[in-house]
């Protein structure tokens, strides 16, 4: 059994580089503004959570989120012993 190979491709042919040929502009690269891509927006109550599991004390975390201490502990699950 024999195989045959052949190559029905051209050879490149390469010519010099003229001197007087100007090349292309480079196009500038543009950044892409799409920022939603990117962002996570969390719920009020995720945003307790997340922020108590840093570490954060509750009235800190009322305070930043303009919620009120009640509001905090009802996320989190706290009850008031009274």
């Amino acid at each position: 059994m024999s195989i045959s190979i052949s190559s029905t491709l051209p050879a490149p042919s390469f010519a010099p580089a003229s001197a007087s040929a100007k090349p292309a502009p480079a196009q500038p690269v543009q950044p892409t503004t799409n920022a939603s891509a990117d962002t996570v927006r969390l719920s009020e109550s995720q945003q307790v959570h997340q922020l108590y599991n840093q570490g954060q004390a509750v009235s800190q975390i009322a305070s930043n989120l303009s919620l009120t201490v009640s509001v905090v502990n009802s996320y989190l699950g706290i009850t008031s012993s009274s």
